[in-house]
């Protein structure tokens, strides 16, 4: 596993991130620790989690398994944001959520401190300076190490890094994005920023959600039943079948399947080290529901994708933009 530093922190994370958002739902107590140990053991020392997750029992599960382990050995990521409740303040980010949200999280993982702490989503509602502020005085007061983003559109993210810099606060140092072969509108403005303003990204959900696994194959009329693409629809989530099954999806699938015959690797190794090769890429987070999962996902590091290759999987990916992104396309597909 080699390591990459996460946006200008100066910290040093593995190049895969582990998601733990399955322990304690699809993946047991036992199966996440030992997932735990397999990662360590393979060198990766980056984990992200987040409050919602089980309704904190995947923090719960990392707390115990962090209890276990020479705490300084880990950079453990976890977010904020989604209702952990009831009561009309159990969600946002305004300061009392931001401040509730922290020492439940502490007490759950076991520690005195998280090392990135994440918005887990933009707040209309709240101050974009009111949640800065928050997440400042957390780093100040040593609960929190770095601060980061998820899930936020482009002029968000760099709105709040103009108002960091201008308070002298501290500044987003990575964003944690969907991004996947099947999801390349990040690139448009978000990457752009990210690149500008050196802050590292983690995609999550690289495969889709499964699609990019190698379990989907043109010609497929339902998803396999032991998938969780069998189980989104019911549950509203957005990589359901309805979503994907078109045309572009299994143009994307046609060529990953060509790639990955070629390279002699899987798909999802194929689709993780896509991710890998992008240069403002910091570690993508993999998720697993079993350990057959994980040691497959470890695969996709330890060699690259010929230019060729990525080149095969960028055109067939390539999305239909309209203005001004348009512009700016033809203006890269001159220059390639």
């Amino acid at each position: 596993m080699q390591y990459r530093l996460l946006g200008r922190s100066g910290i040093k994370v593995s190049e895969l991130c582990l998601g733990t958002m399955t322990f304690g739902r699809e993946t047991s107590e036992a199966d996440s620790f030992a997932i735990l140990d397999a990662f360590a053991e393979a060198g990766g020392n980056f984990i992200d989690t987040a409050d919602v997750y089980s309704r904190g029992i995947s923090e719960e599960i990392l707390g115990r398994w962090l209890a276990r382990q020479r705490r300084e050995d880990f950079v453990v990521a976890t977010k904020v944001r989604y209702p952990m409740g009831e009561g009309p303040n159990d969600t946002g980010l305004s300061r009392k959520h931001i401040m509730d949200g922290v020492h439940a999280s502490l007490k759950r993982l076991q520690v005195d401190y998280i090392d990135l702490y994440q918005i887990h989503g933009w707040d209309p509602l709240t101050s974009i300076t009111e949640i800065l502020r928050s997440l400042n005085d957390l780093v100040r007061r040593g609960l929190v190490r770095h601060i980061g983003a998820s899930n936020v559109k482009g002029w968000q993210l760099q709105y709040a890094l103009d108002i960091a810099r201008e308070k002298d606060w501290e500044p987003f140092v990575c964003l944690q994005p969907q991004y996947n072969l099947l999801c390349r509108a990040t690139e448009w403005e978000l990457l752009d920023v990210c690149r500008r303003e050196e802050v590292g990204v983690i995609p999550w959900s690289p495969l889709r959600g499964g699609w990019l696994s190698g379990k989907f194959k043109r010609g497929m009329k339902t998803p396999p039943t032991d998938s969780r693409i069998a189980i989104a629809e019911d549950h509203g989530w957005g990589e359901r079948w309805s979503n994907y099954n078109n045309e572009y999806t299994w143009g994307v699938l046609d060529a990953l399947f060509e790639v990955s015959e070629e390279a002699g690797k899987t798909p999802a190794q194929v689709a993780i080290n896509w991710l890998l090769r992008n240069d403002v890429v910091t570690a993508p987070i993999i998720g697993a529901r079993t350990m057959e999962q994980f040691r497959a996902n470890l695969g996709s590091t330890g060699w690259e994708l010929t230019d060729a290759q990525v080149k095969k999987l960028n055109a067939a990916s390539a999305l239909s933009v309209s203005y001004p992104y348009d512009v700016d396309a033809a203006w890269q597909r001159s220059r390639d």
